[in-house]
């Protein structure tokens, strides 16, 4: 039995096999592009190799593409077939059975059984931060990733990348100077470590400091250049704030060469494209003709039903384009795929009907339905998954409902809970619509003439 890099036993026949695998968990942890290749390779050299195929497995569930259940569940078959006794295993056997189910909850606690036994196995504690992460359980990303903390000291050559994702855990829990530190300290570490880099982005934007924000992504390019499609991801956080500070040209320019240099169907890539093409137009920017392209891809992809943050960003493009017949059909599966027992069709349910529902009512100006609906949403939309930054767009599109319904209190209400869980400084979107209001609330104490 050989040890991998992260001294977790590993059934391997040769040491290419091993570098290959070493090579899949480096890749993981640093969001590299070269993972999948590496991972063909290994199971290639060691198809008996358990381990690896329910690796591959997840890999293709947190795709978020119902197509590829099928090869999901074809590589949870050849996992249990090559199974031989291994606790390890087992935990990731469990999770990507429970993935296919429909109860990713389950599958989490899986993974975290294991690393109760062993935390300083890097790979399963990334991939229960990443399902935590779509689960939208903040608080359990922070709680797992401090109790895991002793184990990843500075011999651990994994250190870094943890450190990012404990650094990701406590910006999303409201803890931003930990947060800083922690993500400053993991790039010293993991100089690749693009999880990291991108938690520190998120402190800055939560902190409504754009220009700070931007000259720090400026400076650590090299972080995530190597990535996979999370490197747009990290454009997208450097348009976003480019928009804060009005640069419109330059953030559509990064929309145009970064954003959208791939024009894949990937979800995670649409959530990208649709929020940022929503904030640019709630701002009153033309984008042309963007969201053509966008709403083609939701339009083939809405009947996934594997995510209902996918789902939500496809309604965003579909509304963007003016599709009302085809963001309707969208909502009325969310809502018949809300009538279910799993994890997932429990978030369909809530937030998702009601969040749809109301971005559907939005698209057709219909702002009194939006509002009271997108608002029904914002107590459950954490468990949409993603992040602050990310969830954002929906909150902000439910202020403007608001602000063009003439609810100016309640509208209000909702920014300032949005404030409370940001830094001291409004950022541009909350001024702009503090005005708004004020104006709306203005006029209608002018006398009519």
């Amino acid at each position: 039995m050989r040890q991998d890099q992260y001294g977790q036993p590993v059934d391997l026949p040769t040491e290419r096999a091993l570098a290959d695998w070493n090579a899949v968990m480096q890749g993981v942890l640093s969001h590299s592009a070269a993972a999948p290749a590496h991972l063909a390779a290994c199971l290639e050299a060691a198809p008996d190799f358990a381990l690896g195929h329910a690796t591959k497995g997840l890999f293709l569930v947190l795709l978020g593409r119902r197509e590829l259940f099928g090869a999901a569940a074809e590589s949870l078959a050849a996992a249990r077939a090559a199974f031989a006794p291994d606790a390890r295993t087992r935990a990731m056997i469990d999770a990507l059975a429970a993935c296919i189910d429909g109860y990713p909850v389950q599958a989490v606690a899986h993974l975290s059984a294991h690393v109760d036994r062993a935390p300083g196995d890097a790979l399963l504690v990334k991939l229960e931060h990443g399902l935590r992460f779509v689960l939208g359980d903040a608080r359990g990303m922070n709680e797992r990733l401090r109790a895991v903390a002793p184990a990843y000291g500075a011999d651990h050559p994994a250190a870094g990348y943890i450190g990012g994702c404990r650094a990701f855990a406590l910006e999303e829990t409201g803890a931003y100077g930990d947060a800083v530190r922690a993500g400053h300290d993991a790039l010293d570490r993991a100089p690749d470590d693009a999880w990291g880099l991108h938690a520190v982005a998120h402190v800055h934007d939560m902190r409504a400091d754009a220009a700070a924000g931007i000259e720090w992504l400026t400076r650590q390019e090299g972080a995530w250049a190597h990535c996979n499609n999370f490197r747009y991801h990290v454009w997208w956080h450097k348009a976003l704030m480019l928009l804060d500070i009005g640069r419109t040209d330059e953030a559509l320019a990064l929309y145009d060469h970064e954003i959208r240099a791939e024009r894949t169907d990937d979800y995670r890539d649409i959530a990208n494209a649709t929020s940022l093409l929503s904030r640019l137009e709630l701002e009153g920017v033309a984008i042309g003709d963007r969201w053509s392209e966008l709403a083609d891809l939701s339009e083939r992809r809405f009947e996934d039903g594997c995510l209902i943050f996918a789902d939500l960003h496809y309604l965003l493009a579909l509304v963007g384009d003016g599709r009302r017949d085809a963001a309707q059909r969208l909502v009325a599966r969310i809502a018949r795929d809300g009538t279910g027992d799993t994890d997932t069709a429990r978030r369909m349910a809530r937030p998702g009907v009601s969040a749809a529902r109301g971005l559907a009512a939005f698209g057709e100006g219909r702002y009194d339905d939006a509002f009271r609906d997108l608002a029904a949403a914002q107590d459950s939309l954490h468990l949409a998954g993603g992040s602050h930054a990310q969830r954002d767009v929906f909150e902000r599109l439910t202020i403007d409902a608001g602000i063009r319904a003439g609810a100016w209190g309640a509208a209000e209400r909702i920014l300032d809970r949005r404030q409370r869980t940001r830094g001291r400084h409004e950022d541009g979107y909350a001024a702009t619509r503090r005005a708004l209001i004020d104006a709306g609330r203005g006029h209608l104490r002018t006398p009519a003439e």
